[in-house]
């Protein structure tokens, strides 16, 4: 027993932080509100068009702007006092929640009104996702930050595991606008939580003085660092062809097992079951190696190739679990290699681009995902991320030798398509090389 109490005080020992605790909790009930909305929305607009690219659309509004702007929110990050400004965020948020649900409980939501909010909502978390994810480090020491950035991981996938149960059992008994409205309520708790906090112990990096040229600093700097810059190409690939769940579950669920509104939010929960796991493993990790992602990166795409070929509910169920296991394997392990690696000063957009390359390419890669589960199936639309995609992508077959080899060669298949992604992004953002 006494080894299983140091188990656990190593796993959390980031909770001896009141800051770090207060912003756990807040977190933990806004998060699991808005994945109650993102199910409800995705099952809205499933009832409204019954099409898989629509779905696909609605995915892509939500993350365009974080691919134009989210760069722009990392030297944000790095200019102003994080706390506050995502006080400013959490209110903005929960102005646009508030819309929503009461356009849903009058019955007026309809499919322009969804693009435009979830457009607005992209443009509020283009802003918000890097300075969130900055601000986990100032509220803890340094020898903790891999150990926050895992738990501040565990509890983001976590409320996946409530949200969309809370929703599955919302949308089946009292109707689907109640998870509108909970949703709206949940942000109170994470700007109490902030306002809580004792701005005394927090431990800020330096802000970094309005300059020209910073973004551009902040690209060149990442570009020049190896690991930073493969750790951001495969969060691309992957994210661009694997990370489009949100569109091919709901599909696999409602078309391909005909399981219905319950299937869909028992995947969605399981997979989050699994991220918890995940979450959980890498806070246990003191370091991240660029190895390490590599192997989380193909353990993915095995995952999701099962996942592919599941014949009914229950398979599917089981199988999605070890994909929400590596998921958060590469996305928590990436996070931490990219905090921890960084300067401070350049820390804000590091993270930024992460953000940019895993969310932002999700309007690249939702309308593909819906195009092709609409028109060939969900279980193709997630091969894109098994072997047919990623396992392509990545420059290496599934089946090889079984002899240990670099990472390095998993990058050189993309690293033309981001330098050309990195032009994109500075051409976007009103800026040249």
């Amino acid at each position: 027993m006494t080894g299983v109490r140091a188990a656990t005080r190593d796993t959390f020992r980031s909770f001896g932080n009141r800051n770090f605790r207060y912003f756990f909790a807040g977190q933990l009930i806004s998060q699991a509100g808005t994945w109650m909305q993102s199910v409800a929305l995705i099952w809205v607009v499933l009832q409204l068009t019954d099409d898989g690219f629509a779905l696909g659309l609605t995915t892509a509004a939500q993350f365009l702007p974080v691919l134009i702007f989210g760069a722009w929110g990392g030297v944000l990050a790095d200019r102003v006092d994080r706390h506050r400004f995502m006080i400013t965020t959490q209110t903005t948020f929960t102005l646009v929640a508030g819309v929503i649900a009461i356009l849903m409980v009058i019955d007026r939501l309809t499919m322009p009104a969804i693009y435009v909010l979830s457009l607005l909502y992209g443009c509020i978390t283009a802003i918000d996702n890097p300075t969130r994810r900055t601000l986990v480090v100032d509220l803890v020491g340094v020898d903790e930050v891999p150990n926050a950035v895992a738990l501040h991981s565990a509890m983001m996938t976590g409320s996946r595991v409530i949200g969309p149960s809370i929703a599955g059992v919302l949308i089946t008994t009292v109707g689907v606008q109640w998870c509108f409205i909970v949703n709206t309520a949940s942000y109170f708790a994470v700007i109490g939580a902030l306002l809580m906090m004792d701005r005394s112990k927090i431990r800020p990096a330096p802000r970094v003085a309005r300059a020209r040229g910073q973004l551009r600093a902040g690209l060149r700097y990442v570009w020049s660092q190896s690991e930073l810059r493969n750790a951001i190409v495969l969060l691309a690939v992957v994210g661009t062809l694997a990370f489009e769940y949100q569109v091919t579950l709901p599909l696999l669920a409602e078309r391909t097992l005909d399981a219905g509104a319950g299937g869909f939010t028992l995947l969605y929960s399981a997979m989050s079951l699994g991220s918890v796991v995940g979450a959980l493993t890498m806070a246990r990790r003191r370091t991240v190696e660029l190895g390490f992602l590599v192997r989380a990166a193909w353990a993915l795409v095995a995952a999701t190739t099962v996942l592919s070929f599941a014949p009914n509910l229950p398979m599917a169920v089981l199988a999605v679990v070890p994909v929400g296991v590596a998921t958060i394997l590469l996305v928590s392990g990436a996070n931490s290699l990219v905090q921890l690696k960084a300067e401070p000063t350049m820390r804000g957009r590091a993270l930024a681009l992460t953000t940019v390359v895993f969310l932002g390419s999700t309007p690249i890669g939702g309308p593909i995902a819906g195009f092709v589960s609409e028109h060939v199936g969900a279980r193709a639309g997630l091969m894109l991320g098994g072997r047919d995609g990623c396992g392509r992508a990545l420059g290496r077959p599934l089946h090889g030798s079984g002899r240990r080899r670099s990472p390095e060669p998993a990058f050189r298949s993309c690293d033309q398509a981001c330098r050309k992604r990195s032009n994109a992004w500075l051409k976007a953002s009103g800026c040249s090389k």
